[in-house]
């Protein structure tokens, strides 16, 4: 395949159908969202993004990129920008990962640290005061954007129902800025509104009634709950444990070759869940959203 810029390489990743044991004879299939070129789920929210902004006239040549983000998704933003030639600031809470934070300025991208101890939330307010002191700006604040659920009900979704020709019992994931679970549920359930969607938090997230702290699972847990989650049906939610999270992290590695991110162990470990509640032979649907290369700075393997 020949291509001339990278961000061609965005999306139509593989669908794995996992090799492990899984209760009452049930299949849990995981989208290898790390084969994107900037290496997590977050490709397709940056590139999606900055088409419909350009569309719409929000960005020029001139234009400078400020984004909160916890990795991911800055990583994602900048490796768009980049084709774009347009500067890019992410504000970035200083706890996390130091391997996202070393690509996110090897694309290019200007980091502005915020205190671990204010989360996301103050991520999202210096991003806003940079956005009145500087000309020429956009924010595309994935937290609040409606195009974020847009950008995975028209890819993400789409291409797993493709793959996939057995019907979708559940479809399980993590919830972050909650748009890749948004929208993929809504595709889901509008093929089949018999699909269960199942949304996963690590313990210290907010969804589930329980009070908000930190945790080692990066990629997912909320402090306030995603706008997008009120315009779709969540089936259940499952907390799991940084520990149980992070044992499946390496189960992929030593019986699967996949080296996924805590994230991803927690969606696992939920869809192992639901293969307990589901009736035998479902179907299960699933996203491994990066790889674990990127915290192994944070010791994931030990």
């Amino acid at each position: 395949m020949l291509v001339k810029q990278v961000t061609q390489l965005i999306g139509n990743t593989p669908l794995i159908d996992l090799q492990i044991e899984i209760p009452h004879q049930s299949h849990i299939y995981a989208k290898l969202e790390m084969y994107n070129p900037g290496g997590s789920i977050k490709d397709r929210l940056g590139k999606y993004l900055f088409q419909k902004a350009m569309e719409e006239g929000k960005i020029n040549e001139e234009t400078t990129i400020i984004e909160p983000t916890a990795g991911n998704t800055g990583i994602g933003f900048a490796l768009v920008a980049q084709a774009y030639q347009l500067p890019t600031i992410l504000v970035v809470p200083e706890k996390f990962s130091f391997e996202k934070q070393e690509l996110m300025k090897a694309l290019g991208a200007k980091i502005v640290h915020t205190p671990s101890e204010e989360g996301i939330k103050g991520a999202m307010k210096k991003a806003r005061e940079l956005e009145k002191e500087l000309t020429n700006t956009f924010v595309p604040m994935q937290f609040e954007n409606s195009a974020n659920p847009e950008a995975y009900y028209s890819t993400l979704a789409p291409e797993i129902k493709a793959d996939l020709k057995e019907p979708i019992t559940a479809f399980v994931a993590g919830a972050g800025s909650g748009g890749s679970f948004a929208g993929s549920a809504k595709y889901f359930k509008e093929q089949d509104p018999n699909v269960k969607a199942v949304v996963t938090e690590p313990e210290g997230s907010i969804l589930n009634g329980g009070p908000a702290h930190s945790h080692k699972t990066e990629g997912i847990g909320v402090e306030f709950m995603p706008p997008f989650f009120k315009d779709i049906q969540i089936d259940d939610i499952l907390t799991i444990s940084d520990e149980e999270a992070f044992l499946r992290v390496k189960q992929m590695a030593k019986e699967q070759g996949l080296f996924i991110g805590s994230s991803s162990g927690a969606a696992l470990a939920a869809s192992l869940q639901m293969a307990e509640k589901l009736p035998p032979k479902s179907n299960i649907v699933t996203i491994f959203s990066d790889s674990s290369e990127r915290y192994l700075s944070q010791h994931i393997y030990q």
